[in-house]
């Protein structure tokens, strides 16, 4: 038996948790996620976008929503843009590390759709211009996530 998730966010509830720091980059992950979800038969409608301070926020948040049992995935939208300071290296790192351990906790999809760049350009170029769009990209994992995980707990 042949299992896998289809792109269809037809009556899925979506959660994306954004950070409002780099707000220049994340309104352009949002929309991108929101972009695909109404591509991939979603309704913007069952889309709720929760705002933190930072991306080190994040995954507290996302751990929480995701056992809320109001979603059927969990989008996580930042960027972390490196700095003259080791700061960057810290907090990306635990970005990664805390939506990991949500993901691997959680009976929903929670997926990473977190920029990590050297540069401001980079950061731009990964946001929708000349490297697509992260946060599109994470919402169609999200959307493959969800699908596929409802067909294994029908079974």
């Amino acid at each position: 038996m042949n299992i896998e998730g289809k792109l269809n966010a037809k009556g899925l509830k979506f959660a994306l948790i954004t950070s409002r720091f780099n707000d220049f980059i994340t309104e352009k992950l949002v929309n991108g996620a929101i972009d695909c979800i109404v591509r991939h038969n979603g309704s913007e409608d069952n889309v709720s976008i929760i705002r933190v301070p930072g991306s080190f926020e994040i995954p507290q948040v996302a751990g929480i929503t995701a056992k809320s049992g109001k979603y059927d995935a969990v989008i996580c939208l930042g960027a972390v843009i490196r700095g003259e300071t080791p700061h960057f290296d810290y907090v990306s790192a635990e970005v990664t590390k805390g939506i990991a351990r949500v993901a691997g906790d959680s009976k929903i999809p929670v997926t990473y759709g977190i920029i990590t760049a050297d540069t401001v350009e980079q950061a731009i170029d990964r946001a929708g211009t000349k490297m697509g769009n992260r946060g599109f990209d994470a919402a169609m994992t999200a959307i493959e996530m969800a699908d596929l995980i409802k067909k294994i707990n029908k079974k």
